[in-house]
């Protein structure tokens, strides 16, 4: 049966070629919608995940990276108190407002963070010289695809909270959701927002042990003192994962994505069947023959549930490529994508249950394959 099935799909392309652009377009719609939502909600845990810290500490039951309120200066003698950490360093996240030439205000996340050479913070975004560039006195790094947005570029100045900052340089893949992301020193921090972090307080701690492993233990034995003395410490994995899981479901914005994908899920489906059930009504005088040549019906069922699989896998196929044109394009553009092999394995399988249910779909037209009509 399988050689029959792709025997004929072969010869008959021309009918089942519509059929593998919808699938492929099925998957093209699948796979994108879900890397987008992926790639901008994971927007807001790149300040975690570009770090190179083992541990932040925050406020307890902290929900995302921008939702954090300073923490006292408890939170870092009980941390310097464990015998794994090696180094601790202080991360402040404040808010403001961009003055642009002709587009009004513009809302700006303030991040304050070490600039030694080897800071924690950003240390996977950051080079030396940039950290060094925004150690002076209210000079600032945004990233190169808020530019335009912010009407400055470097070697410019900006005016932020009343205050004017000077532009020393661009970042690369740092935008923010909701706002624009400016980085710059704890000192300049401050005097642009007072209250990111007051006197003795910090929004977050990062901490570097002697063995990353240890993490997870060292955490929960801070923890057990940060009930009582209001902080709390996460792994940095942990911390990203929660700061995108609270995007995704609890933002509202995340529902609204995750909704809008289900729906297009749902048209690239009944569209699929639709087009392979025309494909093989088409092919009802093929079947008719079949039959009349001694084949059960569920042999020729089974054809059809073959030619679905075959549709479905070159639909993948064409997929794959348009997918991979695609990516590019995003990343010339800097729109955020991310496309893990588990995404795309789950896409995947998704598309070809859709052409399997499909097909499935189109075996009533074969039930109309009577010997008889051979003879009209």
């Amino acid at each position: 049966m399988t050689r029959i099935a792709l025997k004929s799909l072969v010869y008959e392309w021309r009918r089942f070629a519509p059929a593998i652009v919808a699938v492929a377009f099925c998957g093209l719609l699948v796979l994108l919608q879900a890397g987008l939502i992926l790639g901008i909600f994971s927007l807001s845990s790149l300040y975690v995940t570009r770090s190179d810290a083992d541990l932040w500490i925050g406020d307890p039951g902290v929900q995302s990276l921008d939702l954090g309120r300073p923490v006292g200066s408890s939170a870092e003698l009980f941390t310097w108190m464990n015998p794994h950490v090696r180094r601790l360093e202080p991360f402040l996240w404040g808010g403001g407002e961009w003055r642009t030439r002709s587009r009004g205000r513009v809302n700006v996340y303030l991040v304050g963070i070490d600039t030694r050479a080897d800071g924690l913070a950003l240390a996977q975004a950051l080079t030396p010289s940039q950290r060094a560039a925004i150690s002076e006195p209210d000079a600032v790094l945004i990233d190169a695809a808020d530019q335009d947005k912010l009407q400055t570029s470097p070697g410019a100045t900006g005016e932020v909270n009343g205050r004017f900052v000077r532009v020393v340089g661009v970042t690369h893949g740092l935008r923010a959701l909701g706002g624009v992301n400016v980085i710059c020193s704890l000192a300049t921090t401050r005097r642009l927002d007072p209250a990111a972090g007051p006197e003795g307080r910090v929004a977050y701690l990062l901490a570097r042990l002697d063995r990353a492993e240890a993490a997870p233990d060292v955490a929960a034995d801070l923890n057990r003192t940060g009930r009582v003395r209001a902080f709390e410490a996460m792994t940095w994995s942990d911390f990203a994962a929660r700061t995108t899981r609270y995007w995704l479901a609890e933002s509202g914005a995340g529902v609204a994505f995750l909704f809008g994908s289900v729906v297009a899920i749902l048209v690239s489906a009944v569209i699929t069947s639709q087009t392979l059930s025309a494909a093989v009504a088409s092919s009802i005088r093929e079947y008719a023959a079949l039959r009349a040549l001694g084949f059960s019906m569920g042999a020729l069922n089974r054809i059809v549930v073959v030619q679905s699989a075959w549709v479905g896998l070159a639909g993948l196929l064409l997929a794959a490529a348009l997918t991979a044109v695609l990516a590019l394009a995003a990343r010339a553009w800097a729109v955020p994508i991310v496309l893990t092999p588990p995404l795309v394995a789950a896409c995947a399988a998704l598309v070809l249950l859709t052409a399997l249910g499909s097909g499935a779909l189109a075996l009533r037209r074969v039930a109309q394959a009577d010997p008889a009509t051979l003879l009209l």
